[in-house]
């Protein structure tokens, strides 16, 4: 009988109170759910936008099916050499092994990954790779091996990572998508140029100066223009199977500049923008 009595009151008490205190906790816990959905909302909005911006083809890029042609990039001399450094397997670098290097007696110059790695990112962030208009994109490396890397791969930001995955592939001779198996990058015994292909050499040490962008301009829009740059701080490349030899510069240029006007100079020809 107490405890029925006791309860009684207690529930008196409930009700005489104010609604907006007897209905504080309630609206709170409705608020905190409230901004909850929100916040669930906008991140699934985030990732609409996410997913739009990486399935959208860029603005401005008019569709090219009248022009079969495709710029072919081949890199030579690039210096991806492996070594053992404490009990590791790693892609050499002369900022980070230098102390090494010189030990050994090795010319630093000769350890630079890093202007493969611009190159290559110079091409894949282009507009003229991201329109689908680079056909293939070739790499030597200075021990003769070639190997290829598929145009719709994502290269890494950073040398650092870059150099790992170039450890994976001379250690595997293949990378493959994780999730589909897709071979993206692979050693090759030579690369494969279409025969409508004029193979163009470029350096600096060449007699015949051209302007890129008269030079591209001339060339038939049924006609894949292959392109050979070094990606080495000193020498030339090899010249015996290139159609012609120029140079685009007075000046000395790095490749991942060479390659930035010759993408350029394709993109004006196709009105890529």
């Amino acid at each position: 009988m107490l405890r029925h009595c006791s309860f009684r009151r207690q529930k008196r008490k409930r009700e005489e109170k104010p609604p907006c205190l007897r209905d504080a906790k309630q609206r709170k816990k409705g608020d905190v759910v409230a901004s909850t959905s929100v916040k669930k909302e906008d991140l699934k909005k985030t990732k609409k936008i996410e997913e739009a911006v990486i399935t959208l083809k860029p603005r401005g890029i008019p569709p090219v099916p009248n022009v079969q042609a495709r710029a072919i990039f081949m890199l030579d001399k690039a210096s991806l050499r492996k070594g053992l450094i404490r009990k590791r397997w790693k892609i050499l670098n002369s900022e980070e092994d230098a102390d090494f290097l010189l030990k050994q007696k090795k010319n630093l110059n000769d350890y630079r990954p890093d202007i493969v790695h611009e190159a290559v990112r110079a091409i894949f962030d282009s507009p003229l790779n991201r329109a689908g208009m680079v056909g293939a994109v070739y790499v030597k490396i200075d021990n003769g091996v070639w190997f290829e890397i598929k145009t719709h791969v994502r290269i890494p930001r950073t040398c650092k990572r870059f150099c790992g995955v170039m450890l994976k592939l001379l250690e595997k001779s293949c990378i493959r998508d994780k999730d589909t198996g897709e071979i993206l990058i692979r050693v090759i015994e030579e690369p494969v140029i279409p025969s409508n292909s004029r193979i163009v050499g470029l350096s600096y040490s060449s007699e015949k100066l051209v302007d890129i962008e008269d030079y591209v301009c001339a060339a038939s829009d049924d006609l894949n223009l292959v392109f050979v740059v070094g990606t080495m701080v000193n020498g030339k490349i090899n010249r015996e199977n290139t159609d012609d030899f120029v140079s685009i510069s007075n000046y000395p240029l790095g490749s991942r500049c060479c390659m930035g006007q010759i993408c350029e100079a394709l993109e004006q020809k196709w009105k890529i923008y």
